[in-house]
């Protein structure tokens, strides 16, 4: 059983909850950044898990044109989503249910939302200043859910064993 990973990160936080990820993953796994490859022989994997950083209420664009792009080969795999963020609870949950095709939402075996990060070194001058007025936060500031990652691989490697 071999897993994909694909998924896109604008500051590093994305890339982050999908080396998490890949950790406590069972059997063979391969990871992808979006932003520099988007070319997959499907055939080699039966699980495709997508996750991207959220933007304004979007997920990015290399992620969703590869969701939308590959759809009817993604449908006959199993299916993770998620994505990273700092909003409110609430917010995420309606930002993961509308940023992916509802064919892949129907289709995954476990979706949610990994938290996410504020790290002023990976930011522009202007990313930075509407961070500090929006967010009101200074400093960096890391609320990567573990606990969430965790779950959502125990949730994928149950769902493994069963495909064996």
């Amino acid at each position: 059983m071999k897993t994909l990973i694909a998924y896109a990160s604008k500051h590093g936080c994305t890339e982050k909850c999908a080396n998490m990820l890949e950790e406590q993953l069972e059997g063979e796994i391969e990871k992808i950044d979006l932003k520099e490859k988007t070319e997959v022989d499907f055939s080699q994997y039966d699980t495709v898990v997508l996750g991207s950083p959220v933007y304004v209420g979007k997920i990015l664009k290399e992620v969703d044109i590869f969701a939308k792009t590959n759809l009817n080969e993604l449908k006959q795999k199993t299916i993770g989503l998620f994505i990273c963020g700092m909003q409110e609870e609430h917010t995420l949950r309606n930002e993961l249910e509308v940023n992916y095709p509802p064919e892949l939402q129907e289709k995954a075996v476990v979706r949610d939302c990994f938290g996410g990060a504020f790290d002023f070194n990976e930011m522009n001058f202007a990313e930075k200043m509407i961070t500090k007025k929006v967010a009101k936060v200074t400093e960096d500031v890391s609320a990567i859910r573990e606990d969430v990652i965790q779950n959502f691989a125990e949730t994928l490697n149950q769902q493994l064993n069963k495909s064996l």
